[in-house]
């Protein structure tokens, strides 16, 4: 399977979590709101202009912006 950051997935695109590539309170920020390894995230919708993007995890749905998705390697699922 192929793995990208989560910015990459277009919307309506499923991906699995495999690393987290940030540093700091916004990593550890993102875990304690659910991002973390082996969980599925599905984008749900981007701004007009791409950022922030919105994906839905867990049950809710969490917004972030593309320069912190970028830091968020997933496994991209095939329908």
């Amino acid at each position: 399977m192929e793995c990208v950051s989560l910015e990459q997935l277009k919307w309506g695109e499923t991906g699995v979590v495999e690393e987290i590539r940030l540093e700091g309170p916004v990593r550890r920020r993102l875990i304690e709101m659910g991002l973390t390894p082996g969980v599925r995230v599905t984008v749900r919708g981007r701004a007009p202009l791409g950022d922030p993007i919105r994906a839905r995890l867990r049950g809710y749905s969490l917004t972030l912006r593309a320069e912190d998705a970028r830091g968020v390697m997933v496994r991209r699922e095939r329908a």
